[in-house]
């Protein structure tokens, strides 16, 4: 199941979901908008390698806004830290945003219950696109989940900020020995 507008609002009110800052204004039917924060970063490698850090570069979106390039990766983070000991959040791009060419967290939507922090955005853009920081980016849907929950603990929680993968620090990762 997945909780209405007024459910969010309610639950946002009274613990249950953790949204700061919570603007009732961004409340959908359905989902909770959130912002695009002002930092990007991305990779400055040529190669991407998933067993090692990889270097990045921050890039700051001042209020003319920053142009996103085809071909290239952006790791952006939403203004508000969202997350839920009780639902399931998963975080998708807004119809609009898409209307512009832009993909966003199209390979890892779903949140894990226990996450509480910004959420990475991965953006990826098919044509040269100008976004602007506090537009918003995505919108964030709650699921009530069964069984027993296993709270995460993991290696992004309290993230502030886009945050590069981590990929590298997992000790079941394919080809490790």
């Amino acid at each position: 199941m997945i909780l209405t507008g007024p459910e969010i609002s309610a639950a946002a009110g009274d613990g249950r979901i953790r949204i700061s800052p919570f603007n009732a204004e961004q409340v959908n039917p359905n989902s909770y908008n959130v912002r695009l924060g002002s930092t990007l970063l991305t990779y400055t490698e040529p190669v991407i390698d998933a067993h090692r850090p990889n270097p990045t570069r921050p890039i700051r979106i001042d209020l003319e806004g920053y142009v996103l390039r085809p071909d290239e990766l952006y790791l952006g983070h939403t203004i508000e830290k969202v997350g839920s000991d009780t639902f399931v959040p998963l975080l998708f791009g807004r119809s609009s945003v898409g209307r512009l060419g832009l993909f966003v967290e199209i390979t890892a939507p779903i949140g894990d219950i226990g996450f509480h922090g910004q959420w990475t955005l991965m953006l990826s853009p098919v044509r040269p696109l100008r976004v602007y920081p506090g537009m918003k980016i995505a919108q964030i849907m709650f699921f009530v989940s069964t069984g027993v929950v296993d709270l995460y603990c993991g290696k992004y929680q309290d993230s502030t900020g886009p945050q590069p993968s981590q990929y590298w620090r997992d000790p079941l990762k394919a080809g490790s020995s």
